[in-house]
């Protein structure tokens, strides 16, 4: 997103320091990036100016005549949890520089600075603020969970049980069954409803990186930590920790989980000072811990710790009965986000696919919904209009020539939807393909020729696709059409490459024959988690 879009839509960047030429330099530099800013000269001006306004990024000095920066941050916090703020503070004042990270602020700026760094770590502030908008956005205008199944019943009431509980749970279930989805459903209903929820994928980090991920760093701990940065536990102090993968966590790193869920204290890496963690704690997997412990793959002690309350979402060929209901929601979400008239599918075409095994489950559907908002001819969807390989499925041929035999198709009878060990509730979950996204893709007309199993030979080349989609958005008149289909190609191409490594960046980036730097720059560009 340019500099000049993001203002047109963004709240203005606060300057809080009683120094005139730190001001006036920050308000310059913002400016020739056509970032809004407002100054101020104390703290209690911005109080006052909080009852009727808030900024997109505060920036605020520590030591100020009239009030301390910290206590403002601590006012903020209490207000508006999710504001990236930055202290400016001086080198000699690193008591300072500790306490405000202690107290939720998002970087330090030590002074004297370099203004192009300054920039750097305001825009860095820019966008985790806009993509807690968007994702705040999304939750709002979504429905959590859908699902009329007794199975996903069954879920419904866990999630009822558990919503006063600070509890440890552990969320079983194959890849693509909603496991994020049940997790928010989780914070949302909690205690710590007001906290952050924080969501990290253990197999889609590098094990060297991994650590930091979670625990931070100190400045200088290891060559390119040129700050000191808050780990997820910090970042997610009152609120909840969603672990996802965490059978994939390293061995070593387990016995530093461990630890926090057994004392609540850990170090940042290169760090003396233990930490202490406000956190609940939500783990997930596809995997069978209990085969992993067996293994000598997974702590046994730390197993116990994550398993208080276990929680198995079923797979959707387990809960036929809502593929109807999904299937329509899906449709419409895609019809949404494209711009376009829904299309709906006959009877006929919802009872074949309500038949389907789906081993990618819930996300398996919704892809093939948006493939079909992009791809079927008409309004209305015949079965004729399917993916051929899922026409083929129906035949009794292999649903994916490249993919794992499905699991075992086994009545839904022979689970339980959750654990019965404290609360009722909880069986242990089957195994199923590593996840790799958090969020659906969006689809283009790029994207729809990638779907999760093979599309049905077409007469259109995407070639061909994106140059009537070209056309429609310029007819239509909108505006800066290059750089929206660039981005979305940009988004097509990364999450194809995403998926193929299973997440890892750094190999997506020598398959895309790109450097390093610049996947991660386009991914923060594009909005990945």
């Amino acid at each position: 997103m340019t500099p000049s879009r993001q203002a047109t839509h963004m709240k203005p960047i606060w300057i809080v320091d009683d120094d005139q030429s730190i001001r006036w330099v920050l308000e310059k530099a913002l400016a020739r990036e056509s970032l809004l800013s407002r100054s101020f000269t104390n703290v209690r001006d911005v109080l006052a100016a909080l009852e009727e306004d808030e900024p997109q990024v505060l920036i605020s000095d520590i030591r100020m005549p009239g009030g301390s920066g910290l206590d403002l941050l601590q006012a903020i916090k209490a207000r508006h949890p999710g504001l990236p703020v930055i202290v400016m503070t001086a080198y000699s004042d690193l008591d300072s520089a500790v306490a405000a990270f202690q107290g939720g602020a998002f970087e330090y700026l030590a002074k004297p600075f370099d203004v192009d760094k300054a920039v750097e770590l305001i825009r860095r502030a820019l966008e985790e603020s806009l993509r807690e908008e968007e994702m705040d956005d999304r939750l709002v205008d979504a429905p959590e969970i859908l699902g009329q199944a007794p199975a996903m019943q069954d879920v419904f009431r866990a999630i009822g049980r558990l919503s006063q509980s600070n509890v440890t749970v552990m969320i079983t279930g194959e890849s693509g069954t909603g496991k994020e989805l049940v997790a928010r459903a989780l914070h949302k209903h909690s205690p710590r409803a007001n906290g952050p929820f924080i969501a990290l994928n253990t197999a889609a980090i590098p094990k060297d990186l991994l650590e930091s991920e979670l625990f931070g760093h100190e400045r200088g701990a290891f060559t390119g930590a040129q700050t000191m940065r808050r780990g997820r536990f910090e970042q997610a102090e009152g609120g909840t920790l969603f672990l996802d993968e965490i059978g994939d966590m390293p061995f070593d790193l387990q016995t530093r989980l461990l630890r926090v869920l057994s004392d609540g204290n850990f170090y940042r890496v290169g760090g003396h000072n233990p930490l202490r963690a406000n956190v609940r704690v939500i783990a997930a997997t596809h995997q069978n811990l209990e085969t992993r412990v067996k293994e000598g793959l997974f702590r046994e002690d730390l197993f116990h710790r994550l398993n208080v309350i276990r929680l198995r979402l079923p797979p959707l060929r387990e809960r036929p009965e809502d593929i109807t209901l999904l299937a329509r929601h899906f449709l419409q979400k895609s019809a949404k986000e494209l711009g376009v008239e829904p299309k709906r599918m006959s009877d006929e075409a919802l009872t074949y696919v309500s038949t389907l095994p789906f081993p990618g489950n819930v996300r398996q559907l919704e892809n093939l919904c948006n493939w079909l908002t992009v791809m079927a001819p008409a309004q209305t969807i015949e079965v004729k209009d399917l993916p051929r390989e899922m026409i083929d499925a129906g035949h009794g041929e292999s649903l994916s020539a490249s993919r794992p035999p499905a699991p075992d198709m086994r009545p839904a009878g022979d689970y339980e939807a959750v654990d019965t060990s404290d609360y009722g509730m909880g069986a242990p979950g089957g195994d199923g393909d590593t996840l790799v996204a958090t969020r659906p893709p969006m689809v283009t007309a790029s994207s729809a020729m990638a779907p999760a199993y093979a599309a049905p030979a077409v007469t259109q080349s995407w070639e061909s696709l994106l140059a009537g989609e070209a056309k429609s958005m310029l007819e239509s008149g909108q505006p800066e059409v290059m750089d929206a289909l660039t981005r979305r190609f940009e988004k097509a191409v990364l999450e194809a490459a995403l998926g193929v490594t299973r997440g890892r960046r750094v190999e997506a980036a020598t398959r895309l024959g790109i450097g390093r730097n610049t996947i991660t720059r386009k991914l923060q560009e594009l909005g990945f988690d």
